[in-house]
């Protein structure tokens, strides 16, 4: 008995650390960066939750931030379309299906969130997480692996 309740115990006292697998915090700052270049993802997630912070001074209309994932091949495509989205739009086409997730554009010290439904993705395949302001896509992107 002491077993099975030290086995419960243990296993209860683990699902924080799982839960925290499934989620990721990044930061975008003025000098168009991103704190991340890579997000791993446990294949197990069944959502997974980025929560991006801006860490900057300037406000959203000069230097806003966004979180879009994206598969690999799409990404340069779709920030260069969402440059003629408008803020907005998040500057982002509307409707357009190569966006996998998004968070809205945020300025100094906000924050957003967003779910990702990773029935939606493929372990193996090749996915690019970036911000789409006009121009920031080039510095701010990185990979977004699902193990």
């Amino acid at each position: 008995m002491r077993k099975v309740l030290l086995a419960t115990l243990l296993s209860v006292s683990a699902l924080p650390a799982l839960a925290d697998d499934c989620a990721t915090a990044i930061d975008g700052n003025d000098a168009m960066q991103f704190d991340k270049k890579t997000i791993n993802v446990p294949a197990s997630c069944k959502t997974f939750t980025v929560t991006l912070t801006h860490s900057g001074s300037m406000p959203k209309q000069t230097m806003g931030h966004n979180w879009v994932l994206s598969k690999t091949a799409d990404y340069q495509a779709l920030a260069m379309a969402g440059a003629q989205a408008g803020l907005d739009n998040d500057y982002l086409p509307q409707g357009d299906t190569r966006v996998l997730a998004h968070t809205a554009i945020i300025g100094s010290g906000e924050q957003t969130k967003v779910t990702v439904d990773m029935s939606k993705l493929q372990k193996g395949s090749h996915y690019t997480f970036f911000c789409s302001f006009p121009g920031h896509f080039a510095l701010m992107n990185g990979k977004f692996v699902v193990n």
